[in-house]
């Protein structure tokens, strides 16, 4: 039970034509080539209108006065129900949006349901089992199973009496004149979906609300449903599909293991019919595409969830990143800086192409790790469509466009190719020993006539035993922590509808905390970790001198500076606080590689490290160890071997070619196509000359026997 409008509600019954699919315009196409073929002329749109919500005899006295006596309709809607049928096994049936969204909610608050339609019963069947929704409905009643057809109130009363339910407590959901009246006529709680031909505005006056599209009724039935909540984390993702595609414009460790989930959760009812994943990786997408889905470890709690519904696609293909943009819901945009620039083009194409044959909004979930990365890509993704179209259309697409800045709160690393390869390797073997050598012998035509089952069960039987055996094996492509939240800037409505998503109105601070607080020691220990001789982090923190390290930059560093520009935050910093280091306690899967890659851009200036070093001096606390670990970031760079760490390698020639550790952190040349944001050569004098002496005491030592110490050398 809920209450709707003020009105306790037991029951929903539906309307199917025009209200739960949109196969009126479709019907009319079939009538008139109908008519055609056996009339010789097509219906008149005065009749289609017209016969909207009739019972067939109704509809045949309307169709015989305006095209006479001898107009054969039996024969025509016939052969329209055959022409209709044709095409909706061919192409489906055309759910309305937002039905399934509707119907799950009703469902899921013990609603009981039905359908009033006009159809008759073997249409009303086909369709319902073919667009998967008769599940939803315990009655249905169909127009060859009625004396008086709508605008009569017959077929709404006999739903409601089937559903044991008075017609006051239903809800009747109807897009037709002829079908509100019925529901009027029924004394039920008649509600407006409007199709076609909205009726007449006395007639519209009877309904208890009117909508201009399901969607519209779905943001009121929100407000009558309790709040789901985060879930939680082994919580199985919704079993319905809804009509949605949705976009992840880089399928990295945050795409790929992270925003995945988000968009499979969905919000808690349904989840999208389809996730378009862009990646550069040809082997990650052949694999997935084998696969058909593929699994996210959560080590800490033994669990691995598997993600479907993928489509994935080659990010250098831009007809297919545009069409991505063009066709998804939301598009979580989860690519580095450098990457964005290169493909604001393509955004901008995308979203051109979607406002000219779409019109609707799009919200763009801005995954980038960074204060600001919302202004970044809007900056990028502007200078592109001005390129392109002119000034006013500019603006309008980028009104239509929500670029949502978002705080993520998990660790998520992607398994190396290596790791992946070899897992395939073992896979295989699994999947070859699950396959049978059975043959199947033939045998001798039967001489007794064969069950009709058996001949359609007999077209799945070659491909049931390996469908079942590709079924029991998971693909892990990526290990992740099991905090949920993402955090995301209150700037669209959909954000509002998922679950593991919250949304704030001023995500700054929170983007400055978790930059600072996590990013900065996270890279920190890494790179110490590294130094020490360790491979994955968590390994590093059985190491007292790692675990001391990341004690003192948390909680005598970085937090107290946190706390003392930002008093009201001090909660939140406690919490994060802690969150952070327990993560780093069991990170075992994350490499200390992806953590401290591309050490130049975590040394700018305004970033992670000398931002919290900034705040810690404004407000007098000490910074030895943010000293000490931008000290180790050099180091990092120059014992780096990875070929594909670009920022190494420029670090180890700036140190090689001058031998001065203020070369490096004064760099200010190109970096990503702007000036790199290096510390001032004065200004900035005093800190350069404390991280070059903790760079020497590192340089004096072995590197297992690093060791962080107050005094700075």
């Amino acid at each position: 039970m809920i209450y709707f409008q003020g009105k306790r509600i037991f029951s929903a019954i539906f309307d199917m034509d025009g209200t739960m699919f949109d196969t009126e315009r479709l019907r009319f196409k079939t009538l008139k080539q109908a008519a055609l073929e056996i009339y010789g002329t097509p219906l008149s749109e005065e009749t289609l209108i017209g016969s909207l919500g009739l019972s067939a005899r109704k509809a045949e006295a309307l169709a015989k006065a305006n095209h006479g006596e001898d107009f054969p309709y039996a024969a025509v809607r016939q052969r329209a129900d055959e022409l209709e049928l044709a095409h909706v096994r061919n192409h489906g049936v055309p759910i309305k949006d937002g039905l399934l969204e509707v119907l799950e909610r009703l469902r899921k608050y013990g609603l009981t349901m039905a359908v009033a339609t006009s159809s008759r019963r073997a249409i009303a069947e086909e369709y319902l089992i073919n667009a998967n929704v008769l599940k939803y409905f315990d009655v249905t009643v169909c127009g060859d199973e009625v004396e008086q057809g709508k605008p009569h109130p017959e077929i709404f009363l006999k739903a409601a009496s089937a559903l044991n339910c008075l017609p006051g407590h239903c809800l009747m959901l109807e897009d037709s004149e002829n079908g509100l009246l019925s529901a009027i006529r029924a004394e039920g709680q008649p509600i407006l979906i409007e199709d076609i031909k909205p009726p007449a505005a006395e007639v519209k006056a009877g309904a208890l609300k009117a909508y201009q599209n399901m969607h519209g009724f779905l943001g009121d039935l929100n407000q009558c449903m309790p709040d789901l909540g985060t879930p939680e984390l082994n919580e199985s993702f919704p079993q319905a599909l809804n009509q949605f595609s949705v976009g992840i414009h880089g399928f990295g460790a945050m795409g790929g293991g992270y925003l995945t989930q988000i968009f499979s959760h969905w919000d808690g009812y349904t989840r999208p019919c389809e996730i378009i994943a862009a990646t550069r990786s040809r082997m990650l997408r052949d694999t997935i595409q084998a696969f058909g889905r593929f699994s996210v470890r959560y080590g800490a709690t033994s669990f691995d969830q598997t993600i479907e519904n993928l489509r994935m696609i080659d990010m250098d293909d831009a007809q297919e990143v545009i069409r991505m943009y063009d066709e998804a819901e939301i598009v979580g945009l989860s690519l580095p800086e450098t990457a964005i620039r290169k493909q604001a083009d393509v955004i901008a194409r995308g979203l051109i192409r979607r406002f000219e044959r779409r019109g609707r909004e799009l919200t763009i979930l801005i995954v980038l790790n960074k204060v600001g990365g919302a202004d970044f890509v809007r900056r990028h993704v502007r200078a592109q469509l001005e390129l392109l179209v002119a000034p006013h259309l500019c603006q309008k697409i980028l009104d239509n466009t929500h670029f949502a800045e978002t705080v993520v709160s998990r660790i998520v690393s992607k398994l190396s190719n290596e790791s992946l390869v070899r897992q395939l390797r073992i896979k295989s073997k699994i999947f070859q020993n699950s396959l049978t050598d059975d043959t199947v012998v033939p045998t001798a035509s039967p001489k007794t006539p064969v069950p009709e089952y058996e001949r359609l069960i007999s077209r799945f039987r070659p491909f049931a035993q390996s469908s079942n055996a590709l079924s029991q094996l998971h693909l892990i492509l990526f290990n992740s922590e099991s905090d949920m939240p993402l955090y995301a800037e209150r700037c669209s409505n959909l954000l509002e509808r998922l679950r593991q998503v919250r949304t704030v109105d001023d995500i700054t601070q929170t983007q400055v905390m978790k930059n600072l607080l996590w990013n900065g020691p996270h890279a920190i220990i890494a790179w110490y970790a590294s130094r020490l001789g360790y491979s994955w982090l968590g390994q590093a923190m059985g190491d007292p001198r790692v675990s001391a390290l990341a004690e003192r930059l948390i909680r005598q560093e970085v937090g107290p500076a946190l706390v003392a520009e930002y008093p009201h935050m001090a909660q939140a910093v406690e919490s994060f606080s802690n969150t952070f280091l327990a993560r780093c306690n069991t990170s075992f899967k994350d490499p200390c590689t992806r953590v401290g890659r591309d050490p130049l851009r975590k040394l700018q200036r305004n970033e992670r490290i000398f931002r919290s070093i900034d705040l810690a001096k404004k407000h007098g606390i000490d910074c030895s160890a943010l000293e000490f670990g931008s000290a180790l970031a050099l180091h990092y760079a120059l014992r780096s071997t990875d070929s594909k760490d670009q920022e190494s390698q420029l670090m180890r020639t700036l140190y090689q070619d001058s031998g001065s550790v203020e070369t490096v952190l004064t760099y200010s040349a190109n970096y990503n196509g702007r000036p790199y944001p290096g510390l001032d050569p004065v200004k900035d004098a005093e800190l350069i000359e404390a991280i070059s002496g903790h760079f020497r005491s590192l340089a004096a030592m072995e590197p297992d026997c690093a060791e962080f110490v107050m005094a700075r050398a």
